[in-house]
């Protein structure tokens, strides 16, 4: 998906919501626990009550690797469900990634190519060549971690190194790797006070802003300092909403709880005039 596609799908539907499917078998309903695959059932229940009201799904692979080959075919499942079901959503291997070259390029190989994600998030420690690989896919973006929304982001990330905070120079690197046109940065919603500094670096590239809902974040912060004239943002809520009811109307809960943001971020999107 490039990144004029994802524009229009926002501005049609009114939303820049990303919803995070960090699928848990200790918090999915009960009920869903006798199913052959309950993670996959859980998925495809929250992707179909919801797909109008988001623009991009997120799974965080995590949730998925500690269960073995069973979470490896469920999120197999989940992706391949997407892309037949649902192909204008833009999907992104939450998997922070990042290694020597020829590792990440069979990283990007896995999810690009097999699982045929859309994007993938990668630490950017290991500098230039680890990230490249993955940003020689056309139409296939890499979302840097620069500033997160964890507590432990000032361990290092805001450290100044000659003067400079270190997620800047993250930043203003990361522009002159080959493939920077297919660059997105993660930005967390905690830290929305930093977002004025870091649109003059990157006044263009989209932003995946984890943080808004159950960690806190201020949707209308994120906007005011962070959206550009092709809004530019994509805002992830995941507990708040696949985790809206752990009963049998959970596909609807989560609904409702999507649907609030939809309102919020239409509202936004309306007063900027960016429809």
């Amino acid at each position: 998906m490039t990144t004029q596609d994802l524009v229009q799908q926002i501005r049609m539907k009114k939303t820049f919501l990303c919803i995070g499917l960090d699928t848990d078998l200790e918090k999915i309903p009960p009920h869903l626990l006798q199913e052959e695959d309950p993670i996959f059932e859980f998925n495809k229940a929250i992707i179909d009550a919801t797909n109008h009201l988001c623009v991009a799904y997120k799974p965080n692979i995590a949730f998925y690797e500690a269960y073995g080959i069973k979470g490896w075919k469920s999120l197999q499942r989940t992706i391949d469900y997407l892309n037949e079901r649902y192909p204008e959503q833009f999907t992104i291997a939450d998997a922070k990634r990042g290694d020597i070259g020829n590792t990440s390029a069979r990283y990007a190989n896995a999810f690009f190519e097999d699982l045929n994600f859309d994007s993938i998030t990668i630490a950017p420690y290991m500098g230039k060549d680890s990230v490249e690989p993955f940003l020689s896919f056309e139409n296939k973006h890499t979302i840097l971690l620069a500033l997160t929304s964890n507590v432990g982001a000032f361990d290092f990330q805001t450290k100044k190194i000659n003067g400079i905070e270190l997620y800047k120079e993250v930043l203003k690197t990361s522009k002159t790797y080959k493939g920077a046109h297919n660059l997105m940065y993660v930005v967390g919603a905690t830290k929305s006070e930093y977002l004025t500094e870091i649109r003059e670096i990157i006044p263009n590239n989209f932003l995946l802003v984890p943080g808004v809902g159950a960690q806190g974040g201020s949707l209308e912060e994120v906007c005011e300092h962070g959206i550009t004239p092709d809004i530019g943002l994509l805002v992830n809520s995941s507990r708040g909403i696949i985790y809206a009811s752990t009963g049998t109307d959970f596909a609807k809960a989560a609904a409702n709880k999507a649907s609030d943001l939809q309102v919020q971020m239409q509202k936004e999107l309306e007063s900027r005039n960016l429809l």
